[in-house]
């Protein structure tokens, strides 16, 4: 389901910063060598991530869910001198295509791909973050946060990607387990008093929380 038109869609991609060439090549890759390229952030998402970046500055950022390393690559974009982005993915076959992606971007030092499991990972990482990007099995959306909660600065944000899940949270005949699963996570997070949400409507929804307490 097209939560917005596809002409909407094109027309704002067209006004937003361009995609940067080698974010280009990566995308163009992905579609033509690698499983699922829908995974893939794309343009338009990945110029609003790199924004948020840009004005965050974070020190430390932890995405969990790299598929090929592009919005990795725009969450970089906005580190302050020093920074880091910490990025994981359970899909090891993938780890050469993303190291590469890195080195293509010139971000080789400034993202560290962890290959495993996420919730084995994620309290063994002695770090605090500004900013945490969820993009991996939907399922299991409650768990990374509740995982990462406590690890965030004051005023850093989580985002969590595909929470619209094609349309499916909203469809009264849509009873499938993932589907069944992001409805509760959104309205879990809506009830979370110790965070400010907004869920946004591009591509397959982002919804926006910042952590006030």
């Amino acid at each position: 389901m097209l939560i917005i038109n596809s002409e909407t869609e094109a027309y704002c991609t067209s006004i937003s910063q361009a995609e940067p060439s080698v974010l280009k090549e990566i995308r163009r890759d992905t579609y033509v060598n690698v499983m699922q390229p829908r995974m893939l952030s794309g343009h338009f998402q990945g110029r609003l991530l790199s924004l948020i970046s840009n004005l965050m500055r974070p020190h430390r950022v932890l995405e969990i869910g790299t598929y090929t390393g592009y919005s990795s690559i725009c969450l970089a974009e906005g580190l302050s001198k020093n920074g880091k982005v910490i990025s994981i993915d359970v899909n090891e076959e993938l780890e050469g295509r993303i190291k590469a992606n890195f080195d293509k971007a010139g971000q080789t030092d400034k993202v560290n791909f962890m290959a495993g499991d996420a919730a084995h990972i994620i309290p063994e990482l002695n770090e605090t973050f500004d900013l945490v990007f969820i993009d991996a099995d939907k399922r299991n959306y409650q768990k990374y946060f509740d995982l990462v909660i406590d690890k965030v600065k004051i005023d850093g944000l989580i985002i969590s990607d595909n929470v619209l899940w094609d349309g499916k949270v909203f469809d009264p005949e849509a009873k499938d387990l993932t589907t069944k699963a992001l409805r509760k996570y959104n309205l879990s997070l809506k009830e979370n008093n110790r965070i400010q949400t907004v869920l946004l409507p591009i591509r397959d929804g982002l919804l926006v929380a910042r952590k006030i307490s």
